[in-house]
């Protein structure tokens, strides 16, 4: 039992979980936290019935609608209370949060507290957790602090959060509680931004329609690279096991943030100050470096947990995850902390004390294709990794070393070594074990190679690192065990939990009490920051009994890794991948408590239900036109969320008289989404069906040219149904085989977007009636190009090509 612990309402303790006894007074007592009681279990469930002391702390915040201009075009954005950031909210743990929400915009909104434990119907999922805030309403938000550290707030309402809607919480120790000292604190909130609308962004995503991004990024790995590099033979295997190119962001961002700005100043700061850095990761889609000019930065929290304090010379942080971080003004100059986007097309600032400016070492762009070598050792032609000898995780090694230009030739090597050698392949490369590596030194723990000009070791923070100063060990008894393969491909951006979707699987029902532990790995080329709502967990590291408290884990290609955390909550909670545009596409899965009270917020729970699953079953086009001198062709595409798709194609002469439409609709079928079975109608026209049927009339034995199986290439009708299937062959070849109501079997092979430069694009076609296509395309915008085709029944022709 536990005396100490008072509530108003009847209810099973936070600590022990027996049933409160009522008091004979009924007096409200007040009762501070146990200062000694630092386990996992402190951070109550039913928070907002046990009183913590303090006081109540109230926020306004007005949501509109705000233009802004960071690239010399004017874009809409959502401002709170005036501006890109949203305010700092300030409480100290035991207060009363009362947040009033002021919606001015046309359109739904809502924010969520990220990291924060609270009642479900205040965590700020629309139709999931709390009622959206439709336009001129206004809705309070009322929960109790029962943590301490940097924790954030943001939309989860569709794809606003690529637009603003997010700030910083500080949640402050208690009055008399241990707590370090500082000459500042600062919030530092990390952001993406792009001029394209979110929508266009998601739908481009969707089509596999990003190649604009790969130019603006300065990223295709064209053949001509490949072969100025000596890269043809990578570049071809590649290909050959149906992979896209290189990279490690989806999307291309025109500024990069830290505040609301690409760079901003704190010049009061003198030398010798200490600074805390409360930093959050608000980027939709980006993992940001950190490093200082001052030299090292020493990590302290993380998500909202103190952690043993550790020096570093960088750190990745994932997308939606929390970082204090202490630095030092070394003299009186002004050095800069800065976030590299982790493609490293660009970074912002914070440039801390005043004078002269000390730049934070330069990461320079990444060795592309030295990461296909390394994509193509860790893939089968199934699409699947291949499997290791050893398990890697807590990104004890960070496999992406081998496109670090700072690092030497000498380490990058070592890192494919160690790859090669997991995954049982042998290599001839020499022997480097003097290089250090993050898989080889320190227990696997610390290292990230050489600085080239210093000659020194690059010390870089993993999960490894961190531990919790306290021991955040959980009962054995009442364990379930969890497992989900986390997968996904880059051809209509299907992102999954064990190849299913949120909307194509049931809530996973969870008792009160039982602990839950979660083993997941990442059988994807993209890495991912799974966030659990409403709870902390233990992120199972090297430290044991002392390992960290945490609410996002990134994990890394190939890496598997355990969570597990006590199920003391009520209602559901989300549970996701924070990359914006993986989480829209259903990467994720619902918690559900049993015989949870039900949310006075959403009281037709079905209908709730239906509603949040409209976000993931998005409909998203494209269309391409090419009107060229010697025919005309337009396709289209639509998907019908993650599965079905309707494909329709039309090309014709400028006299129409020498035409074919094709309208199919199918299924894609898999994980990597390469078959597509389908039903549709052809409608053809030329001059060798109008003879066929001439022919016919009259009686007469109709002698025209032969398909390559024999039949005639004419057909019978103008229109026909057909029943085929389209499968993605290696080199990025699609096959579609098909045979209409007559009989006759049509087999295409066909391929767009053959990258022959960064900015020419080849393509060709053939089938087996005897037609073939083939085209060149030099791409000026990201929805024109210029174009030039022949075509072996229309002649040659050059015009434009319009894509959408």
């Amino acid at each position: 039992m536990h005396p100490e612990v008072t509530s108003d309402k009847r209810g099973k303790c936070p600590k022990c979980g027996m049933e409160l006894v009522e008091k004979e007074n009924h007096q409200h007592a007040v009762v501070e936290e146990p200062k000694t009681d630092q386990s996992v279990f402190k951070r109550n469930s039913e928070n907002g019935k046990v009183t913590f002391g303090g006081k109540t702390v109230r926020y306004d915040l007005y949501v509109k609608d705000t233009i802004v201009n960071f690239t010399g075009k004017k874009r809409r954005a959502i401002a709170i209370n005036g501006k890109l950031q949203a305010p700092t909210l300030y409480f100290t743990e035991g207060d009363t949060a009362e947040i009033y929400l002021h919606n001015m915009l046309k359109e739904n909104t809502g924010l969520h507290w990220h990291g924060v434990i609270l009642p479900n119907e205040h965590d700020g999922v629309p139709y999931l957790t709390t009622k959206p805030v439709k336009p001129g309403e206004t809705h309070l938000y009322k929960f109790r602090v029962s943590q301490n550290g940097t924790y954030w707030y943001h939309s989860h309402e569709a794809l606003q959060e690529q637009i603003g809607m997010n700030g910083i919480l500080v949640f402050n120790k208690r009055e008399g509680d241990p707590k370090p000292s500082y000459n500042a604190e600062i919030p530092v909130l990390l952001g993406d931004w792009s001029d394209e609308d979110p929508m266009q962004i998601a739908r481009r995503l969707h089509m596999a329609n990003t190649d604009w991004y790969a130019i603006k990024k300065n990223a295709v790995q064209s053949y001509w690279e490949a072969i100025k590099s000596g890269n043809f033979g990578t570049k071809a295997l590649n290909e050959w096991k149906r992979m896209e190119a290189m990279d490690v962001s989806d999307v291309y961002y025109d500024k990069f943030l830290i505040n609301g700005l690409p760079s901003s100043d704190y010049s009061n700061l003198k030398a010798g100050d200490k600074v805390r850095l409360r930093v959050a990761n608000g980027g939709s889609s980006t993992y940001f470096w950190l490093n200082y000019g001052g030299g090292k930065i020493k990590v302290v929290g993380n998500d909202g947990n103190d952690v043993v304090p550790v020096e570093v010379d960088r750190l990745i942080i994932g997308v939606s995850e929390t970082y204090d971080i202490e630095v030092t003004i070394p003299e009186n100059k002004s050095f800069e902390f800065r976030s590299t986007s982790e493609d490293r097309v660009g970074h912002a600032s914070l440039w801390l004390g005043s004078g002269e400016k000390v730049e934070a070492p330069n990461l320079p762009r990444l060795l592309l294709f030295e990461g296909m070598k390394m994509m193509n050792g860790m893939m089968e032609m199934s699409g699947n990794m291949k499997p290791m000898n050893m398990t890697m995780s807590n990104q004890m090694m960070d496999m992406n070393e081998v496109m670090y230009p700072e690092l030497p030739e000498s380490q990058r090597k070592m890192t494919m070594k160690h790859m090669n050698e997991m995954m049982g392949v042998k290599t001839k490369e020499a022997d480097h074990s003097k290089a250090t590596s993050g898989a080889s030194a320190a227990g696997h723990e610390s290292h990230s190679g050489m600085d080239m000009k210093e000659n020194k070791t690059i010390k870089r923070l993993s999960y490894n690192l961190l531990k919790s100063p306290e021991k955040t060990v959980l009962p054995d008894e009442n364990v379930r065990a969890l497992k989900f393969t986390l997968e996904g491909n880059m051809n209509h951006y299907l992102w999954t939990l064990d190849n299913k979707t949120v909307t194509e699987t049931d809530k996973i029902l969870v008792k009160k009490g039982e602990v839950l532990r979660i083993t997941m790995y990442n059988n994807s080329m993209m890495r991912h920051p799974m966030h659990l709502h409403g709870h902390d967990f233990r992120l199972i590291n090297s430290k044991g009994e002392y390992s960290p408290l945490k609410n996002v884990v990134d994990i890394m290609p190939m890496e598997t890794t355990t969570i597990e955390f006590v199920a003391n909550q009520d209602g559901d909670w989300f549970f996701h991948c924070h990359i914006l545009y993986h989480m829209m596409a259903g990467m994720g899965r619902i918690f559900s408590y049993e015989n949870s009270k039900p949310n006075p917020q959403l009281p037709d729970k079905k209908l709730a239900w239906k509603n949040f699953l409209k976000d993931n079953r998005m409909v998203s086009s494209m269309a391409m036109l090419d009107i060229a001198s010697n025919k005309v062709h337009a396709e289209t595409m639509t998907m019908f969320g993650p599965r079905w798709a309707n494909l329709n194609e039309f090309h014709s002469n400028w006299d129409f008289d020498h035409f074919e439409g094709n309208v199919k609709v199918g299924r894609f079928l898999g994980k990597f989404q390469w078959a597509l079975p389908y039903a549709g109608f052809r409608i053809q026209k030329n001059h060798e069906i109008m003879e066929r049927q001439m022919a016919e009339d009259m009686g007469m034995e109709f002698h025209g040219k032969k398909t390559w199986f024999g039949q005639q290439k004419a057909s019978k009708d103008k229109y026909a149904f057909m029943v085929g299937l389209q499968y993605l062959l290696p080199m990025l070849i699609t096959a579609d085989a098909s045979v209409d109501h007559n009989g006759k079997v049509l087999l295409e092979l066909s391929r767009e977007d053959i990258p022959i430069s960064r900015r020419i694009r080849g393509n060709f076609s053939l089938n087996s009636d005897g037609e073939f296509s083939t085209g060149l395309r030099y791409i000026v915008r990201k929805w024109f190009s210029f174009s030039g085709n022949y075509d072996n029944e229309m002649g040659w022709g050059a015009g434009i090509t319009l894509t959408y």
